[in-house]
């Protein structure tokens, strides 16, 4: 299998998630079907269905989390020294050369994205136009509107 990149904190979060699903959520729905099956009828219990259903989507997103982090190549930047370019988990600051605003954003695995928080995947077209490049260097990146021309200005690894 292959390994899919994620930053530590992104490891983290994941394992928190877990915890809460194992230890607090699937206990709670364990004792929300069995209060509906002390009502009765199966069939046409509603309750009991809910938290079926809700049991089916908490199981799979356990399996889908250890999935992840048992494939879980985790790259700490910060342990790093900083070169100046543009890897995964670096937090990068740039131009927009058209519009001359500037966008800090950090590399992350696809789980951990989130653009409203700065935080782009790294196979979005971004995150690959910029990777590899440098302190100063230009980057034409295809975006859906269009080639967009950004110039790195930081390149950090925190």
């Amino acid at each position: 299998m292959s390994k899919y990149p994620m930053t530590a904190a992104g490891a983290e979060s994941l394992r928190a998630e877990l915890k809460e699903l194992k230890s607090v959520k699937r206990p709670q729905i364990v004792n929300a079907i069995a209060e509906a099956r002390e009502h009765g009828d199966l069939k046409e219990n509603a309750e009991y269905h809910a938290a079926r259903e809700q049991q089916s989507f908490c199981e799979g997103r356990i399996q889908d989390i250890e999935g992840k982090l048992s494939n879980a190549q985790i790259i700490d930047v910060t342990k790093m020294e900083n070169t100046g370019k543009v890897i995964f988990g670096t937090t990068v600051t740039v131009i927009n050369a058209d519009t001359e605003e500037e966008i800090t954003y950090k590399i992350v695995g696809d789980d951990e994205a989130d653009i409203k928080s700065g935080l782009i995947s790294v196979n979005s077209p971004i995150a690959r136009g910029l990777i590899g490049k440098s302190l100063d260097d230009v980057a034409n990146i295809q975006t859906p509107s269009g080639v967009v021309e950004f110039e790195i200005i930081e390149v950090q690894y925190i």
